[in-house]
């Protein structure tokens, strides 16, 4: 038998199984957030022209893996929490800011549309964070590194935004 305040903390447990549809559904959302910033980040990896646009499309090829992989654990989650992780059918793109510009030299436009995902997966992820408190420490750890991965990326794109402010550029 057994204990009720153990299967009470457990996400797996038969009777937790509207929580854990519920943190399926907010797992799906990082998932789709990550593949949709993933080809965002290969148009914006390519596409740049420009002296200045080498440092930049270098760190968004690096971040192609790193967002790569984030997708890749959340779905090996969605798939532990007994969820069926979705195909491209059910992929609805969100991200304009993170379109490539009209101007391939606009770097600040690529600068800008990075810390707007980052941001983006900051606040979904921290919410994961929070709703998973006590009923899914699995799923909240990783998060909570995902979250500090992301929140990196952020900090490195701020820097290249103040940079290309304190040159005029922006």
């Amino acid at each position: 038998m057994s204990d009720p305040a153990t299967s009470s903390m457990d996400i797996l447990a038969e009777g937790n199984s509207e929580r854990r549809e519920h943190v399926i559904e907010l797992l799906t959302k990082a998932y789709w957030m990550e593949i949709e910033t993933v080809m965002s980040y290969i148009a914006n990896a390519v596409n740049p022209d420009g002296v200045r646009a080498q440092e930049i499309k270098e760190s968004l090829e690096q971040d192609i893996q790193e967002e790569l992989g984030h997708a890749q654990q959340f779905a090996s989650r969605i798939k532990e929490l007994y969820g069926v992780v979705p195909g491209s059918l059910a992929f609805a793109a969100e991200q304009t800011f993170l379109q490539p510009p009209d101007d391939q030299v606009d770097i600040v436009h690529v600068i800008r549309g990075v810390i707007e995902a980052e941001q983006g997966a900051i606040e979904h992820y921290s919410r994961i964070v929070e709703e998973t408190d006590a009923i899914d420490p699995v799923t909240q750890d990783m998060v909570i590194e995902i979250l500090h991965d992301e929140q990196g990326h952020k900090r490195l794109f701020e820097g290249f935004l103040r940079e290309y402010e304190a040159l005029g550029l922006a």
